[in-house]
């Protein structure tokens, strides 16, 4: 089963790496193809991935994952189509990351989720739902002013939206385990925002009753109605989070000496309350069927065995953000509270020795005085509070013997994360230590390059001093723990500019020679742990030395549909080779059925609807340029990205903000659809002369030009203009009047820009 998925995580790989190259290649903007070229080959891409499902219908190439693959090419023919909507409003510069772009790419989407049943279909669903609505509210660009009660009613309606969806797939109404998971995470991320006192003053306090009440009704349902640990776990979460958010609010409010010994009590109860959990949670999966178990139907027990996989990892997760959190909130109060209740000139001093005696008590007493949780969890606020202490007195006397203690306390650690955690802190002791002695060095920028130089030289001479110790623990993660400082101090110094001539260039070519040597010498010396440090490191300098600092977005996706390819190569290779050896394995669940195959007809009308909604909006605004009347506008652009249709530049007309006159005043007070009348300047630039009223006869210089208001500016829906990758400042530079096209009704195309 193994190979198996590694097997569809290779066709995956492929399929998604050739969905980001098409992406890249339209977000680049080329201008080597025109706009029809454009459109016919995004058309015949959501064709051809569409098409490749069906076909995988048919064949037996790859055997017992062409139903895989099937399923595959449709979600990417949906994934295309948004692509290709996106292309569109870049080709008629419509607004970027549009709510409109989001809802229409939701509509095959959702058809689709309806037909197959599938987890993705149902995941991408969601995702665009939740981007339109969120775009449709909080528009990019734009600042919305709403009220409090506004506000608090968006928030509402994201948490009411959330909460049916998690009630329709935890009644298996919906049959998808992610989706239930997301929504109920979102619900209460929602409901939490609500209780928000600093956003809102009036409601805030009121919200945080039914928080308290759903979160309680959670505990109730997840145990003693129908158990479920991942849920349960998540509902832990959420009570983690909406204490330590009211933790913070009572901390604004009422900072002083009595709050932050009852925040220190606060970080035990929450930890203690933490350990107490997981226990019981455990002693619960023992002791009680899990969520379904009873029910005879082999579907639940199927949901039933993925819930009890998943709950375990996500228990993991939870419990350690929760003792980061803890750690986090024990820090702020043991420092407030030093600093609150001294009345010392100098409580640096104070702070750090509170944090030394309090590293030395949990270096001291034993193992097995005392729980490793509360262990650690003191430790790591000692290193905290010493580490403040020792910047705020900037004492290296001081810092050194903080330096001591912490390598103490490293080598008292026991497991890996411990020890890699308690090594970090060392390495933050040493930079600290190095700031105070050099930090009169001509300029920051020449002390901070020496810090990072030298904490790559003290990390590389460790990690040759870990081969010389006797004590196999120790000497592992020493090892461990300095290459990876080693390498990242080094990396980190590949993005120095020149220290001396050329040096950026030596830099660079020195990590790339001794990173890759250093690769293939731990893969012939078999030394797992550090070859998979060098190897990922490497690949993290070619990622960013290639990938962000030398090609464009085209050549991004050149590159990528290449990687693309080969992965898919190499997994077709290795899949067949299965095959021959007798290694291949069929998965008999319902995602083996290709949907294409179960459900032609109808996926049929669905893709043939997306090629309608493309071939309408470009019929559309053809029409719209070819006949609409041209006008020009006075603006002033900046420059920004769109995440799937790359650069533009935001355009703000003069007549987003017309005259000030007692009819736009009321209009402002509602804001909504609104029609403008332009009138020509002496010099043909159109600017706004009023509002137009339904029945209003025009005179023949003048057009109206529909928008909607948002606080005090008018959207015309013409204010993004698409450019090729990287000629944005060129742009605003010799950007100084658009033209425009408009139809009869009002709506307008943003056609060119120009400097006159």
């Amino acid at each position: 089963m193994l190979r198996f998925n590694a097997i569809r995580t290779g066709y995956l790989l492929g399929i998604s790496l050739i969905l980001a190259a098409i992406i890249y290649f339209f977000a680049s903007n080329w201008g080597g193809l025109d706009r029809t070229f454009k459109i016919v080959l995004a058309a015949a891409l959501i064709v051809l991935f569409y098409g490749l499902s069906f076909v995988f219908t048919r064949i037996r190439a790859v055997p017992g994952q062409q139903a895989f693959l099937s399923n595959m090419f449709l979600v990417a023919g949906c994934i295309a189509f948004g692509v290709s909507v996106a292309l569109l409003g870049q080709i008629y510069n419509s607004h970027a990351d549009s709510y409109g772009l989001f809802f229409i790419w939701s509509v095959p989407a959702l058809l689709l989720s309806w037909i197959t049943r599938y987890n993705p279909f149902y995941m991408l669903s969601y995702v665009l739902i939740h981007l339109g609505l969120w775009l449709y509210f909080y528009p990019t660009m734009q600042s919305v002013p709403y009220s409090e009660l506004e506000s608090l009613s968006i928030a509402g309606m994201f948490a009411i939206v959330n909460l049916l969806l998690f009630l329709l797939a935890f009644l298996h109404r919906i049959h998808s385990a992610p989706l239930q998971y997301m929504s109920f995470t979102v619900f209460h991320i929602a409901m939490l925002a609500m209780t928000n006192s600093f956003a809102f003053d009036e409601y805030g306090m009121v919200m945080n009753v039914p928080h308290i009440a759903v979160i309680a009704l959670g505990f109730y349902i997840f145990i003693k109605v129908r158990l479920n640990k991942t849920l349960l776990t998540l509902n832990a979460l959420a009570l983690s989070a909406f204490a330590v958010f009211k933790f913070i609010e009572l901390a604004e409010a009422y900072s002083s000496s009595l709050f932050f010994v009852f925040g220190l009590i606060f970080v035990a109860l929450l930890l203690t309350g933490n350990v107490w959990f997981f226990r019981y949670l455990n002693r619960l999966g023992k002791t009680l069927p899990e969520a379904g178990t009873t029910d005879i139907s082999t579907s639940k027990n199927e949901t039933t065995v993925h819930e009890e996989h998943g709950s375990e990892w996500i228990s993991k997760t939870v419990s350690r953000v929760i003792k980061v959190v803890g750690v986090l909130i024990g820090s702020i109060s043991l420092i407030g509270l030093i600093m609150i209740s001294t009345n010392v000139n100098h409580t640096e001093y104070v702070l750090l020795v509170v944090s030394l005696l309090l590293m030395i008590l949990m270096i001291v007493i034993p193992e097995s005085k005392l729980d490793s949780v509360i262990r650690y969890t003191l430790l790591t606020i000692s290193y905290i509070t010493g580490l403040a202490a020792i910047l705020w007195s900037d004492q290296s006397l001081l810092s050194v013997l903080f330096l001591i203690v912490s390598i103490a306390g490293w080598f008292r650690s026991k497991g890996k994360r411990q020890l890699f955690f308690a090594y970090t802190f060392v390495n933050l002791n040493l930079a600290t230590i190095l700031f105070q002695q050099y930090q009169e060095w001509d300029g920051w920028n020449w002390t901070y390059k020496f810090i990072i130089f030298s904490l790559f030289i003290v990390n590389a001479v460790l990690y040759g001093v870990s081969y010389f110790i006797s004590k196999t623990e120790l000497k592992e993660h020493l090892r461990n723990s300095s290459l990876f400082f080693s390498l990242l101090f080094l990396f980190w110094a590949t993005f120095f500019e020149d220290v001396v001539p050329h040096s950026y260039m030596f830099i660079n070519i020195f990590y790339f020679v001794i990173v890759t040597g250093i690769v293939f010498a731990f893969a012939r010396l078999k030394q797992k742990s550090e070859a998979i440090t060098s190897v990922v490191f490497w690949f993290i300098f070619i990622v960013f030395k290639y990938y962000d600092l030398l090609w464009t977005l085209l050549y991004k996706s050149f590159t990528l549909a290449l990687l693309g390819i080969i992965a898919l190569g190499i997994t077709w290779w290795a899949d067949r080779r299965m095959a021959h050896s007798g290694k291949a394995a069929f998965d008999a669940d319902h995602r083996s059925f290709s949907f294409m195959r179960l459900s032609p007809l109808i996926i049929a009308i669905v893709i043939v609807l997306q090629l309608g909604i493309i071939g309408y909006q470009t019929a559309r605004s053809e029409t719209l340029l070819a006949t609409g009347a041209s006008i020009k506008l006075k603006l002033a652009p900046v420059d920004p990205r769109s995440l799937l249709q790359g650069d533009y530049v935001a355009l703000n007309y003069d007549i987003s903000t017309p005259p000030s006159k007692p009819s736009l005043q009321e209009e402002e007070r509602s804001r909504g659809k609104v029609k403008v009348v332009l009138t020509p300047d002496s010099q043909g630039v159109y600017v706004a002369d009023r509002l137009y009223q339904d029945g209003e006869k025009l005179a023949s210089h003048e057009v109206i030009l529909n928008g909607q208001w948002y606080g005090s500016r008018i959207l015309y829906g013409i204010e993004n203009y698409f450019i090729p990758e990287g000629t944005g400042r060129t742009v605003e530079q010799n950007a100084h009047f658009a033209h425009i096209r408009v139809s009869r009704n009002g709506d307008a195309l943003l056609e060119r820009l120009a400097a006159s």
